[in-house]
């Protein structure tokens, strides 16, 4: 994906999987390779940003990407039922329900429309960034999607499980709209060594601080 990714940014993307032969294929079942939760934000269009094609990517999708019910339903489904071995979460650069959740915590004035579901949901994540010192944009962030992949793994036990015996991977990223290229913010169950930009995490189990 990453590759896929580097391809987007260069301006070489292949744009495979998309023809017809493809599509006849699908009508019989769907195996794609990984489950991404995302932000809603138009300028995070998932498959394109990773140069994926038809049934690649199960893509969830919410402004800031909250979590929910049918939110850990759907990548529930997407692991337990179409074993689907990674899962990542993709925040990105610019996000507005961060920065919305930001000022919410900073001036105490929450949203009093359906907004101020996205502002409670992300606020948590604002709070710990700010506990650890942190005050820049990116580094809020990082924080949340890393925030929300823990969210996933201790709250979803099969999801969990499946982190430590390594049939399952989860990654939090970001996308850079500056650039168009996606950084990894911490990884558990990816390989022999769970990783936060270098050392995240032991056993499969996220131990976050980043």
């Amino acid at each position: 994906m990453l590759a896929g990714n580097e391809r987007f940014a260069a301006q070489q993307a292949s744009h495979a999987n998309t023809d017809l032969d493809r599509r006849a294929q699908l009508r019989d079942g769907q195996n794609p390779i990984a489950v991404v939760l995302a932000c809603s934000d138009s300028r995070v269009p998932v498959e394109l940003i990773f140069d994926a094609g038809l049934g690649d990517l199960f893509v969830v999708r919410t402004a800031g990407e909250i979590l929910g019910e049918s939110v850990m339903g759907s990548i529930s489904y997407a692991v337990n039922s179409l074993e689907v071995p990674l899962v990542i979460v993709l925040g990105h650069e610019s996000c507005g329900a961060v920065a919305a959740a930001r000022a919410a915590v900073d001036n105490g004035k929450i949203p009093d429309d359906h907004q101020r579901v996205l502002v409670e949901r992300v606020a948590p994540s604002i709070m710990v960034a700010k506990s650890e010192g942190k005050t820049e944009s990116y580094e809020f962030e990082r924080r949340h999607a890393a925030q929300m992949a823990e969210q996933l793994a201790g709250t979803m036990p099969r999801l969990g499980q499946k982190l430590k015996d390594g049939s399952v991977g989860l990654v939090a990223a970001r996308y850079l709209l500056s650039d168009s290229r996606v950084e990894t913010i911490m990884s558990a169950g990816v390989g022999d060594t769970p990783k936060r930009s270098g050392s995240l995490a032991t056993d499969g189990v996220l131990k976050l601080g980043v």
